[in-house]
C-alpha cells in the first residue's frame, strides 16, 4: 500500500503515527550501520554508505524490525521497498544527484513491498560477506535504455557477521 492510499485508509492522525514509527526504524538502522541521510522524500528516506555491505546490513536490519512492528502490531503493518546501487553520485548542496541515485530509486521502485533490490555492482561488491542474493534477471527500469541486472537480498534467514 503506498502512502496516499495509506493516509486514506487511515486518516491523517494515524498516518503519521505510522511513518514515524518508519522513520524511527529507518533512522536507527543508518545511526547504527553508518549510513547518512541525504534527505526525506515524503514517503521514504534517502541514504547514502560509504560500505555496499552497510547499505546492505542496514536493509536487512530495517526489514527486520518492520516485521517485528508487524508481529506486535498486526493491523498496522509496514511494508517498505528498498533499492541500492553503488557508484559515484554528484553531490550538490548535500544533496546526491546522477545515475547512481536515479538506479538506486528505479530499483526501489521496481522492488515488491518487503524487497531489497541491489544493482549487480552491489551483489559483486558483497561477495564473501554473508549475504544471500536472488538473481531476479535484467528487468526494465523507467528512464533507463537497457536492461539492468537485479538481485533480491534474502533478508529473512540470512546470516550475516
Amino acid at each position: 500500500m503506498d502512502s496516499t492510499t495509506l493516509t486514506h485508509s487511515l486518516g491523517d492522525e494515524a498516518a503519521l503515527g505510522l511513518f514515524g514509527v518508519h522513520d524511527t526504524i529507518v533512522r536507527d538502522a543508518l545511526s547504527a550501520l553508518g549510513g547518512r541521510e541525504v534527505k526525506h522524500t515524503g514517503d521514504g528516506i534517502m541514504a547514502s554508505f560509504v560500505s555496499p555491505t552497510g547499505a546492505v546490513r542496514c536493509a536487512i536490519q530495517i526489514q527486520r524490525e518492520l516485521a517485528r512492528h508487524e508481529k506486535a502490531q498486526p493491523d498496522r503493518p509496514l511494508k517498505v521497498r528498498v533499492g541500492a546501487a553503488a557508484g559515484e553520485p554528484v553531490e550538490q548542496h548535500n544533496d546526491l544527484f546522477g545515475m547512481t541515485v536515479q538506479l538506486a530509486a528505479r530499483l526501489c521502485a521496481h522492488a515488491r513491498p518487503e524487497q531489497i533490490l541491489v544493482s549487480n555492482a552491489i551483489a559483486e561488491l558483497c561477495i564473501g560477506k554473508g549475504f544471500l542474493f536472488e538473481d531476479v534477471g535484467e528487468v526494465v527500469l523507467k528512464g533507463f535504455s537497457y536492461p539492468v541486472r537485479a538481485y533480491a537480498a534474502t533478508w529473512r534467514q540470512a546470516v550475516v557477521s
